[in-house]
């Protein structure tokens, strides 16, 4: 499924990311059950086979929220994970104790209760980035709150490696793009893993 994307340049770049977020979320509501899992799945497999992903001590990763890709399947493997919560306009990271550790918070996004461990950025290896929707180059279009460009812009952060998670409909030529947008080292879908450079 291919959706057309408009120029860069536009000047109407939030009502372009808006009109985008809305069509591509719509189309994710649409994949059946079924095939969610299966591209779910094969998703998983092509992380697996990443010597990064294989070397990872810890990643942070996310709760499937409104069919986006589910990495539940790799959090069997025996590593720290890392779930993010929300507070205020910033993002605290917790490491996953199991599905007992986890409740429902803002905008009814599971995410880990307030006591769990917290994870902090040098002892990170690698971050899976949840989208609505990813460039060839790297670049994502994100939810539209901000989190991860507020996270991503700090120094503790800037380094380490990221890799945005979307289905493969969702790999688009080309994105509308902000100043403070910054591309993801690597792109992951159900057709593939994609590393810039």
């Amino acid at each position: 499924m291919s959706l057309p994307v408009q120029s860069s340049l536009s000047s109407d770049r939030p009502t372009e990311k808006a009109d985008l977020r809305r069509r591509l979320l719509k189309a994710r509501q649409a994949i059946p059950p079924q095939q969610w899992r299966q591209k779910s799945d094969r998703l998983c497999k092509h992380l697996q086979t990443w010597p990064t992903f294989q070397n990872a001590h810890c990643i942070l990763a996310y709760c499937s929220f409104r069919n986006e890709p589910d990495l539940s399947p790799l959090m069997n493997h025996r590593r720290y994970w890392g779930l993010p919560r929300c507070v205020g306009k910033q993002m605290v990271w917790h490491q996953w104790l199991g599905p007992q550790s986890l409740q429902t918070g803002k905008y009814g996004i599971t995410e880990p209760v307030e006591m769990a461990p917290e994870i902090h950025p040098d002892m990170v290896d690698l971050i899976l980035v949840p989208a609505v929707a990813c460039d060839v180059t790297g670049y994502r279009l994100g939810y539209g709150g901000g989190y991860y460009d507020r996270m991503l812009t700090k120094p503790q952060w800037r380094q380490k490696p990221t890799v945005a998670i979307v289905f493969e409909y969702a790999r688009l030529p080309k994105l509308p793009r902000d100043v403070w947008d910054r591309p993801m080292q690597g792109i992951c879908t159900e057709s593939g893993l994609f590393l810039r450079g």
